[in-house]
């Protein structure tokens, strides 16, 4: 891809440069002086992915690559200009060795993993095995991760109503839950959970105290989808799939020409388990990599590598290639599978967390840094405002990486789990409810969103656009997270 081909000019460059053994020698980072200005690259991103593929559809699908090469671009040749090489290189190689390789390695394995398992046989959307398809990968997504559980259930959901003529509901009730919400109960489910269990959280204490608060959110969501889905099931006339459909009109009463029989159905059941074993292998390589530390191996830029997380990451793509080898090529095809949604994620994200340095930055600072009035919220006279907390964890969590606005949000309520496991219970909560919950109110809040939503575009549904899917989240989600304060955090 152009963008890979680019970052590795970019980081072979700057490797000769003076610039990186300073960076290595002290450890640079972008100053949280900041200003508010430079979040301007990342405002750009975003309002490309917004704009663009509604306004200029064509040249978006044949550019969007080099438009988010452009993006990073505004970004690193000022921070160049203003902080030099050092300081732009090492936040460079941090954004891409620490945060998008690791975010495209597991995404690459798990889309190549759950892109080999197919549901066979003829399941038929109606709201009933609807509602089933997403209370499963509800229940799933805690344990075998969201972005686990949305890439083994979208498709078979997508094959499911693909007879059916209202099918947006369904994927957005699907990232709603699977790709997010479902995700609350343990450290495997969201990468922000798993942070907080890295800093001295217990594995099952996230289960405990947001499991009402998961319970009650879910069987609310589930219920609108399931009123929903049954309106435009009856609107539509409870059409049909093709299977169902019979091969001949029925003859008259004088006719005697045969009816040509059926293709036999399938039956039930699954094609390519082998890659459930291969997912499974996914999830214990994320969680061991976490709990077994083996120090830094290499730096880069002085960006220190850690052998772990390298570990992991050849271990992903080992499991990757496996599944690919031993995964017939029929069974991907009759899946629908296609590189085209993989690559569409690493050149948009490669723009989102370069362009996105400076916004992380200016957060880190608290209330030394440009949103200091935000930061100031969650506080009042020395005691934490949980409400705060929840929301703006949530809000800058629906645009940001959720995982380190939780680990800032986490450090800015004290930074120990055990004061905050015992003494501070409601407020850990608040903050980890708004990291997973408040990461379906867009595409961009939590990784397999957008791989679902272009998943569901590659097989032919006609998804809403950047704005289009906050409306829905406004409209859906924001009204339930102001009862769900209510109810627990005021």
């Amino acid at each position: 891809m152009t963008v890979f081909r680019f970052a590795a000019v970019i980081m072979s460059a700057l490797l000769l440069s003076p610039g990186a053994a300073l960076a290595a020698a002290h450890h640079l980072s972008v100053p949280g002086t900041l200003s508010a200005w430079w979040i301007i690259p990342f405002a750009g991103m975003l309002l490309s992915i917004a704009v663009m593929p509604l306004a200029a559809h064509v040249f978006w699908e044949h550019h969007r690559g080099k438009i988010s090469l452009f993006w990073a671009l505004t970004f690193l040749a000022p921070c160049l200009a203003v902080y030099g090489p050092s300081v732009t290189f090492y936040e460079f190689c941090h954004s891409i060795l620490l945060d998008y390789i690791p975010f495209l390695v597991l995404l690459f394995s798990l889309y190549t993993v759950a892109g080999g398992v197919r549901l066979t046989g003829s399941l038929t959307g109606t709201p009933p095995v609807n509602l089933g398809i997403l209370a499963l990968g509800t229940l799933l997504a805690s344990w075998m991760g969201t972005t686990g559980a949305a890439m083994l259930l979208v498709r078979p959901l997508l094959r499911a109503n693909a007879h059916r003529r209202y099918r947006v509901h369904s994927v957005v009730f699907f990232i709603f839950l699977v790709a997010n919400i479902g995700g609350s109960l343990s450290p495997l489910g969201d990468p922000p959970l798993f942070l907080g269990f890295l800093k001295g959280v217990d594995f099952f204490w996230t289960t405990e105290h947001l499991f009402f608060k998961t319970l009650s959110l879910s069987l609310v969501l589930l219920t609108l989808y399931f009123i929903l889905d049954t309106v435009l099931y009856n609107r539509e006339g409870r059409p049909l799939p093709p299977a169902s459909m019979p091969d001949e009109p029925e003859a008259g009463p004088m006719q005697q020409t045969p009816m040509r029989k059926s293709q036999p159905q399938e039956k039930l059941g699954l094609d390519g388990k082998i890659n459930l074993l291969f997912l499974l292998g996914v999830v214990l390589a994320v969680l061991l990599s976490g709990l077994y530390p083996l120090g830094t191996v290499a730096t880069v830029g002085g960006v220190p590598l850690e052998g772990q997380n390298i570990l992991r990451d050849a271990a992903l793509l080992t499991l990757a290639w496996l599944s690919l080898r031993h995964t017939s090529r029929k069974c991907r095809e009759l899946n629908g599978f296609s590189w085209g949604p993989i690559e569409e994620v690493a050149q948009l994200f490669f723009g989102i967390f370069v362009s996105m340095i400076p916004a992380m930055a200016i957060l880190k600072a608290g209330a030394s840094g440009a949103l200091a009035p935000l930061v100031e919220l969650v506080s009042r006279d020395g005691q934490p405002v949980n409400a705060m907390y929840f929301w703006l964890t949530g809000i800058l969590s629906s645009f940001l990486d959720n995982a380190p606005t939780y680990m800032v949000f986490f450090n800015m309520a004290g930074g120990d789990a055990q004061s905050l496991m015992h003494q501070m219970p409601e407020t850990l909560a608040a903050i980890s409810a708004g990291a997973v919950f408040m990461g379906a109110c867009s595409y961009i809040g939590n990784a397999p969103n957008f791989m679902v939503r272009a998943i569901a575009e590659d097989q032919g549904v006609r998804m809403p656009g950047f704005f289009g899917y906050i409306a829905w989240s406004a409209a859906i989600l924001v009204p339930l997270f102001a009862l769900l304060t209510w109810i627990f955090f005021v």
